[in-house]
């Protein structure tokens, strides 16, 4: 269930999500710079609440970024061609962490409507990474790699973990969460199947 967010303060941000200061400063994400592109640029969108589900981000295209896992797999976001749901996350990240599982039930209940793919950005990638799995039994989770934080330059605002995205088939992103979320219920699921149809209905007509 999404929890209404009262103030937006320090604490709110502490408990919702982590930002990368657990391993780098910060870069400025692509949401951010867009503040500064001159007087003839769009007003920058609202800025993301930790755990609620955000539209204001909708056509952002997928980057065309490379990934790979701990056996040497590639993955070519460029190359999907299904509606997907990427995840930044870190292990150092507690909310990150708390939400995996509940990814995982996502990616289970709607197997052949959706992937799900977590990256992970830590910096010491397949070295933390391994472990955290081989002590978890999750069923449907990869272990992709983004050590350089290529996607939470395009997507963390702040540098604020987890986030994660939803895309079409197309590559267009529908919506996005900031902070942890329980993609697992009900509510969840529905909407994430909500945007899916109604973007699929908009492309058939």
């Amino acid at each position: 269930m999404i929890r209404s967010i009262v103030l937006a303060s320090v604490a709110a941000l502490a408990v919702a999500g982590c930002d990368s200061g657990a391993e780098t400063p910060a870069q400025e994400s692509a949401a951010t710079s867009q503040e500064n592109g001159g007087a003839n640029s769009a007003p920058p969108p609202p800025p993301q609440l930790p755990g609620q589900l955000v539209r204001a981000f909708a056509g952002t295209e997928l980057p065309e970024l490379q990934f790979g896992d701990p056996e040497g797999n590639t993955l070519n976001l460029g190359e999907l061609d299904t509606p997907v749901l990427v995840n930044l996350w870190a292990t150092w990240c507690v909310p990150c962490v708390v939400e995996m599982p509940a990814l995982d039930q996502l990616a289970a209940e709607m197997d052949g409507e959706l992937k799900v793919l977590t990256i992970s950005q830590d910096n010491r990638g397949a070295d933390v990474v391994v472990p955290f799995f081989a002590q978890r039994d999750f069923q449907y989770l990869e272990q992709w790699l983004d050590p350089r934080n290529d996607l939470a330059v395009a997507f963390s605002d702040g540098g604020l973990l987890p986030v994660t995205v939803l895309f079409d088939g197309d590559g267009k992103e529908l919506l996005r969460v900031a902070g942890g979320y329980e993609w697992d219920s009900e509510e969840a699921i529905a909407q994430v199947r909500e945007a899916l149809d109604s973007e699929a209905s908009q492309s058939a007509s």
